[in-house]
């Protein structure tokens, strides 16, 4: 499993909450679960998946350029070979696409649901995986499929309940 990291310096200016927001994304913590998103989703160990780590102005250009949505958000997804789940004969294998997180959004949503950075973190990453391989929430029956896949994931990868989604 080839991930690619790009996490953007965080300036001396920034407030203490962003800067820990920015410590807490722990790379080797989030490969792992790459690996393990990608054995559960039957997505081949040479699939290559990069992942952005960047500060609320960046997200939020980002956001108004892709989504013509103003404000920061917290994941945003970008697949590029359009790959599905494979199985266990043929896992699927590509570029699975780009993920970009944002701390800030995450630190205030890992606040607002009671659980760690980290978990926030890791939740957003499934939740981006999934959309690269795909899946999305747009109607119920669909976020009940992709949340349920997203908990399964978390929840072996974590040992324990999966941290709570954050609902718009």
């Amino acid at each position: 499993m080839a991930v690619d990291f790009e996490i953007e310096e965080v300036s001396e200016g920034e407030s203490p909450a962003v800067q820990k927001a920015f410590a807490a994304f722990d790379p080797a913590v989030i490969e792992d679960l790459v690996d393990a998103a990608f054995k559960y989703m039957k997505v081949s160990s040479s699939t290559e998946l990069s992942i952005a780590v960047v500060g609320v102005e960046e997200m939020e250009r980002i956001h108004l350029e892709w989504m013509n949505l103003p404000g920061p958000t917290d994941v945003m997804s970008f697949p590029m070979d359009e790959l599905e789940p494979g199985t266990d004969e043929e896992p699927t294998e590509g570029v699975l696409g780009d993920i970009i997180l944002c701390p800030a959004v995450a630190a205030e949503q890992a606040e607002n649901a009671g659980h760690s950075t980290l978990d926030e973190y890791c939740l957003l990453t499934v939740h981006g995986i999934l959309h690269c391989l795909g899946f999305d929430h747009a109607t119920a029956e669909e976020e009940a499929e992709m949340f349920g896949i997203q908990r399964t994931i978390l929840e072996q990868f974590l040992g324990r309940a999966a941290p709570v989604e954050t609902r718009f």
